[in-house]
Order: structure tokens, then C-alpha cells, then sequence
């Protein structure tokens, strides 16, 4: 019988669907281990992950969507595959997105999205997302039920992004119909994994980012869009359209998943654990407090993978360049050595913000500030609008045995569906 830290993490729908025992048969062998005959690490060690995460010079990010068990387009050379890695970029799935870049190419291009998402302008953008949101809530509310995904979560993330960006009001519905159809990002169907043909999201929405940028070049507005079309690096020189195309489009597809699977997962414990909802409704500051420790449990993100460009260590570890490294956040966030009681969930955990959920380092999650927001905002307001939440019981089974279906992927966390129940505070 085979071991289940010996399960292909990358295809098995049972290890999707819950990751953790995975990760802990992982764990028993060290914070770092080979599956047996796999060609690639998995670091469960909350240390070590920071440490390659942190570590820009000797790991490459040009894995990331592809993944560690996906083959090289190349046969690893030497001391040093820096050279390698940049003349097959394009051979590798997202080689051209700003997650998967290095070096300089990764810094001017994130230095532009370090601008775009301020403090001021989410602020800015917080009252079109509260009276969005009171407008959903509200409505759901009334109807007594809803299935949060599809119908709050989802739309609500768009809409909010589509807002902060300035996507035209008339194209965000075409824009959440491509991004439904399409699958989640590391698909357990690898032949599903591609950024071609003309109706994955990535490669429609391009032709409508190149004629915003134009239009905003011409006729700027107060929007991101206008400051990405006017955008200078620091060194004065201009990003080409093609940057700002692609960039443009990755933020508004990345900013979907994040903040929609945040909002399913951090339901499931409002509802599951005992008096929280209670006490979130009589002290909503303790919100985010909870979303911290809902990212740390059940993150959106479930890995990243990085390859190594030259030889080096983690740890005391000796790793040569070409080796593929899967990270497990997952396993990294419920690490005993870093976590007390790990798998509990504690409102009052100390130093909660030091999770690993968003990622550590140069790449972390440019998106981590309008995730917390728009999501504190909405459970605001399902918490404010209600005296009881719960799930139904028929599609998810009852408290203590629930069954939930997750997206088959080996990327995100997050539910497929969510059957919610509500009752209404009166007046």
C-alpha cells in the first residue's frame, strides 16, 4: 500500500481536498524530504520555507504556475542555470508574468504594483466596497440563503478589483463569465494548465488592456489603469505596452482568487466554530484578527515552488542548481515548531501576522492588502445583517462530519461551493 506522503500531490484529488495529513506524513520524515521517486523537495518547515522564499539569488520563481513535478524544458548544466533558465523563459508556462520573474525584470515591474496598491488609494476604494457590499448582503440575507461562491465571493472580488482598476462597467460581466469558465490555476488536469487559445482569460482579456492603456494614455482618469499608462521606473525609463498589458491583466485575474477563496474559508469557521460568530457580532474589530488566523489554517494558497539556479543550502541541506523545491505553506503554517497546537484555531494567537500565507519576501502577495479589506468589509456586513448563520445541512452534512468539495487544484485552497443559510436580524 502506498505511503501517503508517497501520494502525488500534484494529480490526487484526495490530497486536494485535504492537504494536511498529507503534509504532516511529509513532515515525519523532516522539513525537508524527496518523495520516493519524484525528482523534486517538499519543505514543510516553517524556517525553511521562509528561507527560500527569501532567497532570490540562488531560487528562481520561473516554476510557480508549472509547478515542481512539471519537467524542465532543459537539461540542467553546471553550478549556475541562471543563463538557462532566461533563454527557455518562454518555454515556461507564465514565463512572463510578473510572479514568475527574477533579478531586475521582477523588481521594476513590482515597483509598479507597490505604487498602484497604497494604503490611500484602498482606503479611497473601501466606500465603493462597503455599499457593494451592503447591497449583496442584503440581499441574500432577505432570501434566507445563498451558495456564497458563485453568487457573493466571486462577483463581489471582480466587481471590487474591476473598480480599483477602472475596467470599464460594461466589460466586467464578459470579464467574470471567462474567469468562470476557466480552470483554477494548477489544475490537477495538467493538459488544462496553458495560457493559450483565444478564450483563456489571460490571453482574452489582453486585446481589452491594450485599448484601456491606449485610452488612458490619451485621456487619463483617476483610476490604476491611468497610472500604469503613465507609469516611469525609477531609473526614468518607460515599461513597454506589452509590460503594462501583462500586468495589468495579471492583477486582475490574480486579485480573483485570494479574496474569493478568504471569504469561503473564513465562513466555514464563523459558522463552524463554537460562539465565534457571537463574538465577531459583538466586537467586529476582532475581525481581522480572525482573518489572520483563518490564512494561517486554511490559506488560499497551498504552495509555491521554486527552482534552484545555483547550488546552495537550505538548511544544513546541500541542494544543486536545477532542483525543484514545492513549498508546502500549508504544512509550513502548522509547523509544531513554530505554532502552538497547530491545528487549532486560536482568536487570540500571538504574532499571527507572521504566517506564511501570502508568501515572504520579494514576491509576497502584492494583493494582500485588498484581500484583508474586502473581505473584513463583507463579513461586516453579513454579521451585522444577521442573528444566525449556519450551512445547510443536506448538501454539507451536519456540525462535526461536514463534507465540502474543493477546487481540484495543487495551487489553491479554497471551496467550490458553499451552501449558506441565513437568519435575518429583524427590521
Amino acid at each position: 500500500m502506498q505511503k501517503l506522503e508517497d501520494r502525488d500531490y500534484f494529480t490526487d484529488y484526495e490530497v486536494a481536498k485535504d492537504p494536511y495529513p498529507f503534509f504532516e506524513a511529509v513532515r515525519e520524515h523532516g522539513p525537508i524530504y524527496q518523495p520516493e521517486g519524484k525528482d523534486y523537495l517538499i519543505v514543510t518547515g516553517f524556517d525553511e520555507t521562509i528561507e527560500v522564499l527569501n532567497n532570490h539569488h540562488d531560487f528562481s520563481a520561473i516554476i510557480g504556475l508549472a509547478g515542481a513535478a512539471a519537467p524542465l524544458p532543459f537539461e540542467p548544466e553546471g553550478s549556475d542555470i541562471t543563463a538557462q533558465i532566461e533563454a527557455a523563459r518562454s518555454q515556461f508556462l507564465g514565463g512572463d508574468q510578473v510572479v514568475m520573474l527574477d533579478d531586475e525584470p521582477h523588481t521594476k515591474l513590482r515597483s509598479l504594483m507597490n505604487r498602484l496598491f497604497t494604503p490611500s488609494r484602498l482606503k479611497a476604494n473601501e466606500e465603493f466596497m462597503t455599499e457593494y457590499a451592503d447591497q449583496m448582503v442584503r440581499a441574500v440575507v432577505a432570501n434566507g440563503q445563498c451558495e456564497l461562491i458563485s453568487e457573493i465571493a466571486t462577483p463581489f472580488v471582480t466587481m471590487v478589483i474591476a473598480d480599483l482598476l477602472g475596467v470599464p462597467v460594461e466589460d466586467r460581466q464578459h470579464f467574470m463569465d471567462l474567469i468562470d469558465a476557466s480552470p483554477a490555476p494548477g489544475n490537477l488536469d495538467a493538459s488544462l494548465n496553458t495560457h493559450e487559445g483565444e478564450t483563456h482569460p489571460m490571453v482574452a482579456m489582453t486585446g481589452y488592456f491594450y485599448r484601456y492603456i491606449s485610452e488612458r494614455q490619451a485621456n487619463p482618469k483617476d483610476d490604476i489603469l491611468s497610472e500604469l499608462a503613465h507609469a516611469e521606473y525609477s531609473d526614468g525609463t518607460r515599461p513597454t505596452m506589452m509590460d503594462l498589458m501583462t500586468l495589468g491583466v495579471f492583477m486582475y485575474g490574480a486579485g480573483q482568487d485570494t479574496s474569493a477563496k478568504l471569504l469561503g474559508n473564513s465562513m466555514r469557521f464563523i459558522i463552524d466554530v463554537p460562539g465565534l460568530q457571537e463574538q465577531l457580532r459583538a466586537d467586529p474589530s476582532l475581525i481581522p484578527a480572525m482573518l489572520e488566523e483563518v490564512l494561517r489554517l486554511e490559506g488560499s494558497t497551498k504552495q509555491l515552488s521554486r527552482l534552484a539556479r545555483r547550488d546552495t543550502r537550505i538548511g544544513d541541506l546541500p541542494i544543486k542548481a536545477g532542483t525543484k523545491v514545492l513549498m508546502g505553506l500549508s504544512g509550513g503554517n502548522r509547523d509544531p515548531r513554530r505554532w502552538d497546537a497547530p491545528h487549532e484555531f486560536r482568536l487570540d494567537r500571538p504574532k499571527i501576522k507572521e504566517h506564511i500565507a501570502f508568501g515572504r519576501g520579494k514576491h509576497v502577495c502584492a494583493g494582500a492588502p485588498l484581500a484583508r479589506v474586502e473581505v473584513r468589509v463583507i463579513l461586516e456586513k453579513f454579521l451585522e445583517q444577521t442573528t444566525h448563520i449556519d450551512l445547510d445541512e443536506t448538501v454539507h452534512g451536519p456540525r462535526g462530519n461536514r463534507n465540502f468539495d474543493f477546487e481540484p487544484s495543487f495551487i489553491i485552497r479554497g471551496l467550490s461551493s458553499l451552501q449558506v443559510m441565513f437568519t435575518a436580524k429583524a427590521g
